[in-house]
């Protein structure tokens, strides 16, 4: 294998062969029982995704994280201005599209909204747990009308009856925390502890952050969150509030 070969492989710009990774594992002297793991791990990442037919409308990053949640058994997410991606009803998640991209055809955000739906079917298996946060910030901004506000809200409260399901709300009167410097989802792989990803997006790309110091202090930090924020059943109070409210 050629230098430049090993480097794009490195760097993620291209694939492997199993026949190839299985010969760097040996040299690697990597355990047998992880070289089948990672061997699994390489079939599997050969074979297509179903968000990658809606490739032209998604960004790289996008298209990465869908991937990640795919193969994820946790979610770790906090939000300080808008209901996470996975938690979206159809109304809230057009207006939300409509809103960051203006200039997209109607056939465009179709199919973005088609996919962030698709997405919500990885809330399907009991085996995956997401825990979401949501500053106060989120119920209070008011997204497309009062009655599609209203209807997300109270769908934000039935969802966090599902056992794989935990919403907070952090309240405005929590104060400061270390978070105030924007929204985070942590992407869980337990087998592999070493593979937690964090994702951080911005308004013309997103961020992945896999140094293990890194991930651990964001991991901290939302277990401060956790703790400060409301109890689930009082989170689902104020969300069914705030519904009945805009009613």
């Amino acid at each position: 294998m050629t230098a430049a070969s090993l480097s794009r492989i490195e760097t993620g710009r291209r694939g492997i062969k199993s026949r190839d990774l299985r010969a760097l594992l040996g040299l690697y002297e990597v355990p047998e029982t992880d070289q089948e793991a990672l061997l699994a791990l390489a079939r599997e990442a050969q074979q297509k995704g179903w968000w990658q037919q809606h490739a032209n409308v998604l960004t790289t990053e996008y298209a990465t994280l869908i991937g990640l949640e795919a193969e994820a058994s946790t979610i770790r997410n906090y939000e300080q201005s808008l209901v996470p991606g996975l938690l979206q009803t159809e109304a809230y998640a057009r207006s939300v599209t409509t809103a960051f991209r203006p200039g997209d055809s109607s056939e465009e955000t179709d199919r973005l909204v088609s996919v962030r739906l698709k997405r919500q079917e990885r809330l399907d298996d009991s085996a995956f747990e997401l825990s979401a946060i949501l500053g106060e910030a989120v119920i209070r901004q008011s997204i497309g009308t009062p009655a599609i506000m209203a209807e997300q809200l109270s769908y934000l409260a039935k969802a966090s009856r599902k056992p794989n399901i935990m919403v907070q709300v952090l309240p405005f009167r929590a104060g400061g925390h270390p978070a105030l410097t924007g929204s985070f989802s942590i992407v869980g792989f337990p087998a592999y502890s070493d593979m937690d990803v964090v994702y951080l997006e911005n308004m013309t790309s997103a961020v992945y952050l896999e140094e293990a110091s890194e991930v651990r202090s964001y991991g901290t930090v939302f277990d401060y969150l956790r703790a400060a924020a409301l109890s689930p059943n009082d989170s689902a109070t104020m969300l069914i509030e705030a519904s009945e409210a805009l009613i």
